[in-house]
């Protein structure tokens, strides 16, 4: 029986061993920040500070309970007169000499960020879907200048119009409040989502939407029933990419929001413990901040790697 020819487009045996090898050590290199994170915050301050540091050390919850209360220090006297603990994390509290004081802040702004980071996602990818089908199906006056200059608004630093964008901001009373910071974000993203989007767009043919309204569609009818199902996969793309940014971002969330609608970003550094900053209580914060992302991007995978071909079975 005769061997079958190896092809030489295919990949031999040894490329894709050293291919898998090359993967899996970049993969173990990325992951090895994100461990260590996980694992402070089930460490105590002295072992999260601990030098050298420790692979093995003491488990425990003290950082996501410093996380989620305030505390108070009181004397010895003081603690002796108290009853006892009634739940495990009170009794955590009692071990450092402290007494709880209530709930911290952790939880709004963990929510501040839940709602302007979807918030403004959504705004995006809608904002990014009409213009982008806009651009793609009908002749747009200067188009490619228009395109170049929403692109251009990409390429400049945040931080060079955080000035201009705060006293704006204050003039009409949009500082600190979710609807200025999730307009913040729209705006910066829509020129990722339209350029992201167009091309998804571009690969649908012209031929769905023209059968479509043969059979009596609307244009609107036909971009809801026929375009969107096709672009999906670009959609979700779209919205994993606005999420991370508006999720991640730093500089404008500090500079334009002080109490009411901070996000997690510019308070999960801040967190103070005993002597300093409470490492448990942040590596934590950072820990649970990290999942929702997480969740969303695991949610959508499907999607993101049916990007890779999209297109190219269309026509």
């Amino acid at each position: 029986m005769r061997a079958v020819p190896h092809s030489p487009l295919e990949p031999s045996a040894r490329s894709k061993w050293f291919a898998g090898i090359v993967v899996i050590t970049y993969a173990v290199i990325s992951l090895i920040p994100l461990v260590w994170i996980f694992m402070t915050g089930f460490r105590t301050p002295n072992d999260a500070i601990a030098y050298p540091p420790k692979i093995v050390a003491e488990q425990s919850l003290i950082g996501y309970v410093n996380l989620f209360t305030t505390r108070s220090r009181i004397g010895a006297e003081e603690m002796a007169a108290l009853p006892p603990p009634a739940t495990w994390y009170e009794k955590l509290v009692r071990e450092q000499q402290m007494i709880l004081a209530g709930p911290s802040r952790f939880i709004d702004r963990y929510s501040n960020s839940l709602l302007i980071g979807f918030g403004s996602t959504l705004l995006s990818v809608v904002l990014g879907t009409l213009a982008a089908y806009a651009f793609s199906r009908f002749r747009v006056p200067a188009k490619d200048d228009l395109l170049f200059f929403i692109l251009s608004t990409r390429m400049m630093p945040p931080i060079a119009i955080a000035i201009p964008v705060y006293l704006m901001f204050r003039s009409v009373g949009l500082s600190d409040t979710h609807l200025g910071l999730i307009l913040m974000y729209t705006v910066v993203n829509l020129s990722l989502s339209v350029w992201l989007l167009q091309g998804f767009m571009d690969e649908i043919p012209r031929e769905y939407e023209e059968a479509a309204m043969v059979d009596g569609y609307t244009r609107w009818q036909a971009f809801l029933k026929v375009v969107l199902p096709q672009a999906a996969t670009g959609i979700a793309t779209t919205a994993i990419f606005c999420l991370i940014f508006a999720w991640n971002e730093y500089a404008f969330a500090l500079l334009l929001t002080s109490g009411t609608a901070q996000t997690s970003p510019p308070f999960i550094p801040t967190i103070i413990g005993e002597g300093g900053l409470d490492w448990p209580a942040m590596a934590a914060g950072t820990t649970l901040f990290l999942l929702p992302v997480l969740l969303f991007t695991v949610l959508l995978r499907k999607h993101l790697l049916r990007g890779v071909t999209f297109g190219a079975i269309r026509k």
